[in-house]
């Protein structure tokens, strides 16, 4: 179980905040910051323990507002002593997922923020819970991008800005939510222009605060002066998956020239997409059509920005 000195997980809930969960943004206070668990002894430890498919590394444009270019890299054979000081005097972003197949403390972690959610929220069932773990360089700006399933995002240090869009048009297209449910394409893919910030809700996040948005709202960040070290947990629902097998029936049936598709995440129209789901999982198909990772950059802690170029192969998570 999770250090019980933590206490409560979620410090300032409010009898009315399960009528918002999942509906509206909700921007709470927390405890996990207090955790060792994120303390540099234990970020060495997990950048240097973990496999090569548990974790991305990128860089990114720092000319512009929102960055033009996001570039994938890798950690060679520095220590995760060095590659900690290279994200502080550098400009990455480490995603670094499913610590908890590194060290259990991280899965007995999630698993009590999602034993809190679910007591606070009636009738809220989740599975398929993962975390992954956010460190990262001051100043650096993250890419406009959205993700697939239930979204939060925990700061533990550090102080970060981050920008809300509303999920649906013109801010994000129904085909390039279903692009990137079949993973046709990455999660930073999805067009931006800068009008759309004079529609965003801004969120300034501080060591011990949490942001939850409604499922696929896009979203971009920037970092203030400082490193900054996040946690990001998603999940499933039933209500979740079913949009999910929409989305991702629809992509398929695209594919084939179908138009004017159903958004609608019941009834037989459901039942037919969630079999193609299915069959596209379990035939292979979905790999065929992910879109691989290119691997350019190599963390250098005596590289300007701490990124070394290097010849570009591909990569598949």
């Amino acid at each position: 179980m999770r250090d019980q000195s933590v206490g409560n997980i979620i410090s300032n809930w409010q009898d009315y905040y399960p009528s918002l969960f999942g509906k509206h943004p909700l921007q709470l206070e927390h405890t996990i910051h207090r955790s060792e668990l994120f303390s540099d002894e234990a970020l060495i430890d997990l950048l240097e323990n973990a496999p090569r498919e548990n974790y991305h590394v990128t860089t990114m444009d720092k000319r512009v507002q929102n960055p033009t270019y996001k570039r994938e890299g890798q950690f060679g054979d520095l220590s995760g002593k060095e590659i900690l000081a290279a994200v502080r005097k550098g400009h990455i972003w480490i995603n670094l997922r499913d610590p908890q197949e590194i060290r259990s403390k991280y899965g007995e972690l999630l698993a009590d923020i999602y034993r809190e959610f679910e007591n606070r929220v009636p009738g809220l069932k989740t599975y398929k819970q993962k975390m992954t773990i956010l460190i990262s360089s001051p100043n650096l700006k993250v890419k406009y991008h959205m993700d697939v399933p239930g979204q939060t995002l925990w700061q533990m240090r550090g102080r970060k800005k981050v920008f809300l869009y509303a999920a649906s048009a013109p801010f994000m297209s129904q085909q390039a939510l279903e692009k990137l449910t079949i993973n046709e394409v990455h999660e930073t893919d999805i067009e931006f222009k800068d009008w759309y910030d004079d529609h965003a809700l801004t969120f300034e996040l501080e060591p011990g605060q949490m942001l939850h948005w409604p499922l696929n709202c896009p979203h971009r960040v920037e970092n203030h002066d400082s490193l900054n070290v996040s946690l990001t947990t998603e999940h499933w629902t039933n209500e979740l998956r079913n949009q999910y097998a929409v989305n991702f029936g629809n992509a398929m049936l695209r594919k084939l020239g179908m138009k004017n598709l159903s958004q609608n995440p019941s009834g037989l129209g459901l039942y037919a997409k969630a079999a193609i789901t299915a069959a596209t999982k379990i035939s292979g198909m979905q790999k065929k059509l992910s879109k691989p990772y290119l691997i350019d950059f190599q963390v250098d802690p005596d590289a300007p920005d701490c990124v070394r170029d290097i010849p570009a192969v591909e990569f598949n998570k």
